[in-house]
């Protein structure tokens, strides 16, 4: 098999600025590099992975999500998380996997992609 790893996903935006404050000010990836393509974007980083390309200026589908149900990131300090999502206003469902081994936070972004969250199921649940 010719896969040897996942490179990133594309999500696409009506409002570039809002879906950078979302996932570099919320969700704390970096912006980081790009090539210099004719159409307004970002390439968003993990460490020095660029994990997330943002797109602006295309048409959206009519259902937000289109074919892809959602996209999933590991995450570390579930309870500073929740509470930056509350604080900014974005809603979320927090639920523990089926077995048990991992928290699963979802939640949208400002273009309506769904978003995954997974913690440790070690980390304390938030105190709200």
């Amino acid at each position: 098999m010719a896969i040897v790893g996942l490179n990133h996903f594309t999500v696409l935006t009506h409002d570039l600025e809002a879906c950078k404050g979302f996932y570099i000010g919320l969700l704390g990836l970096k912006e980081g590099y790009r090539p210099p393509f004719t159409f307004p974007g970002v390439w968003l980083y993990c460490a020095d992975v660029a994990v997330l390309h943002v797109i602006a200026g295309r048409p959206l589908p009519e259902d937000a999500r289109g074919t892809l149900d959602h996209v999933a990131f590991t995450g570390r300090d579930l309870a500073r998380t929740a509470a930056t999502l509350k604080k900014a206003g974005v809603a979320y469902d927090l639920r523990k996997s089926p077995d048990g081994a991992q928290w699963q936070m979802f939640c949208f972004d400002p273009s309506g992609a769904r978003v995954e969250i997974d913690f440790d199921a070690a980390e304390p649940a938030p105190a709200d």
